[in-house]
């Protein structure tokens, strides 16, 4: 028995976000490259182009989350949800480009350094740049627990990443002009790059991690854990239990061992409920369990996750 699909109105709740996401990226694009220009600063640069790389991530991310909620196929049963991890694997590795063109220009800027001008009114562009990306970003976080959308938490954690590297870069580009030292601006480039490298390792592992089917918390393999246990008997038991997520799909397969001379439907009657438990024990969960009299071992399974 499988959990419900996901409803109209949560796949609109999720792409709108995406489609938010793309509408801030070009304001803030809009906003940084004037801040850029007014200044010359090469770290208010290196910050506007992290925002192109928040527009092209937003892009793909909704292709992605459109793909990943196509219904199951003939050459796709399970579903099209691991889409969603190339989506966070597509930012990373722009984030990773974007890093790498930033630390390339910060390097020229330290033998070549410039005085910064009109360093007011490029801080106050930078910083509305901000709380327009802060605003958004908190809301898809919570959007993306409730619907546990991978792409969607990717994006905003991305978001996030430059609220901190846009007031970090905002406020040294004011102590530029007050202590004289103009090799802070290289030197805020190169530690924006060195961040966002950072992030984008974090989400390509993840990326990576979810495309080998990992197995589902520790905390809902608890629940699933506590469930079983509560519906095992002298009759009935459960084995070789395991579990695998795909983005907002969770799998769990398990084999229940019931007597012999149980009718089909008895056994049938049992294995539904069991099913309906575990649904309401982790929201979401796709359950498939094999009916096995109980003096039968299955040949050849894979041992249980942990």
């Amino acid at each position: 028995m499988n959990a419900p699909a996901r409803s109209p109105r949560t796949r609109l709740s999720v792409r709108t976000f995406l489609h938010l996401s793309v509408l801030a990226a070009l304001s803030t694009i809009g906003l940084k490259t004037a801040a850029w220009w007014v200044t010359g600063s090469v770290g208010l640069l290196s910050d506007a182009m992290e925002s192109l790389v928040n527009l092209a991530a937003a892009v793909f991310a909704l292709v992605m989350v459109t793909i990943a909620q196509a219904p199951a196929d003939d050459d796709h049963p399970y579903g099209h949800n691991k889409a969603e991890y190339f989506s966070s694997g597509f930012e990373a590795m722009m984030i990773l480009g974007a890093s790498l063109a930033i630390i390339w220009t910060a390097v020229q800027r330290w033998f070549a350094p410039q005085p910064l001008e009109g360093v007011g009114l490029g801080v106050v562009l930078s910083i509305a740049s901000s709380l327009i990306n802060g605003f958004l970003a908190q809301a898809m976080l919570r959007a993306a627990r409730e619907h546990e959308s991978i792409a969607l938490d990717a994006d905003a954690r991305h978001l996030m990443t430059d609220v901190w590297t846009s007031v970090g870069v905002a406020g040294g580009v004011l102590l530029v002009p007050v202590t004289g030292l103009l090799w802070l601006d290289p030197l805020l480039a190169i530690a924006v790059a060195l961040n966002i490298l950072r992030e984008a390792y974090s989400l390509l592992r993840r990326s990576v991690d979810g495309l080998m089917d990992r197995a589902l918390s520790d905390d809902e393999r608890a629940r699933i854990d506590a469930a079983l246990q509560s519906l095992a008997s002298d009759e009935v038991r459960f084995d070789h239990l395991r579990t695998r997520r795909a983005a907002g799909a969770k799998f769990c397969q398990l084999h229940m061992h019931v007597p012999g001379q149980w009718s089909l439907a008895r056994a049938a009657a049992q294995r539904d409920h069991v099913e309906r438990c575990l649904i309401d024990a982790v929201r979401g969960l796709r359950v498939t369990i094999e009916l096995l009299p109980t003096e039968q071992e299955p040949v050849g399974v894979h041992a249980p996750n942990a």
